[in-house]
């Protein structure tokens, strides 16, 4: 800050060479005056008596604010730049240099809890979705049932199967887009020229891949024709492809099932959810060679009966109004009432991710909050440290309203001050926790079923920027605002 007289005609009485006297954090600017004494200015006499009070003793401040309030010229404060201003407010931070430190640690620490924290719960969210992706999408499974037994009636439980002609009705219902038919069987063994092996035999109609979620790595599918002539082909999961022709093509090749030939004309990619495998251990043939040769056993079973059917609601994302039409549909196929929830045996996933979502969402909500609560005592941590740094700081102060700094002027050092401490240390605390779940992304990928490494949400970093204005206009604000309120007389008291 450079002082001058108010009046220009007296500029002559200066000197060019100026003296600088840092007084604690506040640096001020003298210029020495001249003359003979005459003048109302400070003359060689006095700036030099003022110059030995500043370095004479530890009462220097209240010497200097006396010599400049004694006299009648009024004191002036060229308003500083912002870079000023920030050259000032980093002086005082590197003067405390470990209690800055702590102070941005705690913020940084709460930045990087809270960004992390919802990380692990979207991760959470994610490999839950990717699990349940793998058996396809919006997907209902309906199995056989059992009609359960009512009061005041004498029938007891009565179990039911599900046949082709429930997969029609279930077909021309508008409210499903997709509808396909399974009969499948654990108790068949295949072999090849190589091996053998006993994985579950499946059949199945085309729109099974589209349904389910079955990607072909060589070959084809089971197709249309396949069903209408009756052909024995079979298509292999990966791991019994490995197991029947371990490191050979098999492409073309044949296996027999229960010793009924096949020829294999497609292999399926790896769908295996975690340590479970079994699904790529199956083997898919086409349904109605399946029914023809290895139709369903048991007493009171159909021929053509069939294991399971699989359908998708015509509305993306919503089964209500599916699962209603299909119950109505097989209650009234199989003689009972559709209310009778207990009769029908289904996984509906639209469902069951909806409520894993809803529980994720409530796992978001706590451990934001749980980071919003730590971001938040970092903040009371910094406005009582900047309470400190106004506690200490009052005789700076004091002097530095008593030659004229304006209430603005204390107040943007101070606000500054607190905002630079939670704004470096929050982007700190960004930076760190982006930098550690992104080296999770690369180790742990893939490498726990159902969970994926935790990941930089774009609203949590959203919410910690936000928190972090908020607090660093508290933590600027209310110290601030007490420094320039101060008394100047009060201030050059403070011992």
């Amino acid at each position: 800050m450079v002082y001058a007289h108010d009046d220009p005609a007296r500029d002559n009485c200066l000197e060019p060479e100026n003296e600088t006297v840092h007084l604690g954090r506040c640096h001020l600017q003298l210029r020495k005056g001249r003359g003979d004494g005459s003048r109302s200015g400070a003359g060689t006499g006095e700036y030099k008596d003022l110059m030995q009070r500043i370095a004479g003793n530890g009462t220097f401040r209240t010497a200097l604010a006396y010599e400049l309030l004694k006299h009648p010229r009024r004191c002036l404060t060229a308003m500083q730049s912002f870079s000023d201003t920030i050259a000032q407010v980093i002086r005082a931070m590197m003067a405390n240099k470990l209690r800055t430190f702590l102070t941005m640690f705690g913020i940084a620490w709460g930045v990087g809890s809270l960004l992390v924290l919802v990380g692990l719960g979207e991760g959470f969210r994610s490999g839950q979705h990717r699990q349940l992706a793998t058996f396809g999408n919006d997907l209902v499974m309906m199995w056989n049932g059992t009609i359960p037994a009512l009061a005041n009636q004498h029938t007891g439980m009565r179990p039911y199967q599900l046949t082709p002609g429930d997969e029609d009705a279930m077909r021309a219902l508008p409210q499903l887009r997709a509808v396909t038919g399974i009969l499948g069987r654990n108790d068949l063994y295949e072999v090849s020229a190589f091996a053998n092996t006993s994985g579950q035999v499946l059949g199945v109609e085309p729109n099974y891949s589209q349904v389910r979620f079955m990607p072909v790595a060589e070959g084809r599918f089971i197709t249309q024709d396949d069903l209408t002539e009756r052909r024995r082909v079979a298509v292999l999961g990966s791991k019994s492809g490995s197991l029947l022709f371990p490191g050979r093509p098999f492409i073309g090749e044949s296996i027999t099932i229960n010793d009924v030939a096949f020829t294999i004309v497609g292999r399926v990619e790896s769908i295996s959810r975690g340590n479970n495998d079994s699904d790529n251990q199956k083997v898919y043939i086409p349904l109605t060679i399946m029914q023809q040769q290895f139709a369903m056993k048991g007493d009171n079973v159909a021929q053509d009966a069939l294991s399971s059917i699989q359908y998708q609601p015509a509305k993306k994302g919503d089964s209500a109004a599916a699962v209603a039409a299909v119950h109505r549909v097989i209650a009234q196929r199989h003689g009972f009432d559709p209310s009778l929830k207990d009769a029908f045996e289904e996984w509906d996933t639209i469902q069951e991710e909806k409520m894993i979502g809803a529980i994720f969402n409530a796992m978001d909500v706590f451990l934001g909050g749980v980071g919003i609560v730590t971001l938040g005592l970092g903040a009371v941590g910094i406005i009582n440290i900047m309470l400190v740094s106004v506690t200490e700081r009052t005789r700076d102060i004091g002097v530095m309203k008593a030659v004229g700094a304006t209430k603005s002027s204390i107040l943007a050092q101070f606000f500054w001050e607190g905002l630079l401490l939670t704004g470096i240390s929050g982007l700190v605390g960004i930076a760190v926790s982006a930098g550690f779940m992104g080296l999770l992304q690369i180790t742990l990928t893939g490498k726990m079923p159902g969970w994926d490494p935790p990941r930089l949400v774009p609203w949590s970093a959203a919410l910690a920027l936000g928190s972090l204005m908020l607090c660093g206009v508290a933590a600027g604000l209310y110290p601030a605002s007490k420094a320039a309120q101060m008394d100047p007389i009060e201030a050059l008291r403070k011992e």
